[in-house]
């Protein structure tokens, strides 16, 4: 069985200031973030067992809890690396060509994931969808409600109240608008190149 861990931040815990505090990072990633590591493999542990035991009483549960936690547990990973102390950029090459074709424009692009992002209840996701081949922007409540089969993230903005409360109260828009002072495009711009390269 597989023991998931908390990777580290791929900056430092007062790098994205001001914009996301210390503390706010702080308490994101070694609290929330390692308590979807901790509960993803809790589940998994209870799945084992029960299948070496043949009692699955609890297995419902345990499969909830393993796309809940492992959704939660990699959708943290990408919102991190969607961010940098040196972004705050918008996109270029082959990605920013593509958000064009099929969103119209950049900016068309960014006033949908930013309706997206006040109407989530958990995430906003830029993700492309392997299906019909083309980057779409999903809503997705708690971590694995609203996801599109056959889709793969690429760009991550945690919505969920613990990411912005204490920096910003109640003012969702206020931290939407600071995310874009430190979105990262490199990250994104890989994962697009890779997945286009698999599906197209």
């Amino acid at each position: 069985m597989t023991d998931y861990e908390l990777p580290p931040l791929p900056y430092d815990y007062d790098a994205l200031e001001p914009h996301v505090s210390e503390q706010v990072l702080t308490w994101h990633h070694d609290t929330h973030h390692q308590g979807y590591v901790n509960g993803w493999n809790a589940a998994e542990e209870t799945l084992e067992a029960n299948r070496e035991d043949g009692d699955f009483s609890s297995s419902a549960g345990a499969i909830g809890n393993v796309t809940h936690n492992g959704s939660g547990h990699i959708l943290h990973d990408l919102f991190w690396q969607s961010m940098s102390p040196e972004g705050g950029d918008e996109p270029e090459g082959d990605l920013r060509a593509r958000i064009e074709e099929d969103f119209g424009s950049y900016e068309a692009w960014e006033g949908e994931f930013r309706a997206a992002a006040s109407a989530a209840g958990g995430w906003a996701l830029l993700v492309y969808d392997s299906h019909s081949e083309q980057l779409r922007n999903v809503v997705v409540d708690k971590h694995d409600q609203g996801a599109l089969w056959g889709s793969h993230p690429i760009l991550a903005l945690d919505v969920w109240e613990h990411s912005y409360y204490y920096d910003y109260g109640p003012d969702r828009g206020d931290f939407v608008d600071n995310f874009f002072e430190v979105v990262d495009w490199d990250e994104p711009a890989a994962r697009y190149a890779d997945l286009v390269e698999k599906f197209e």
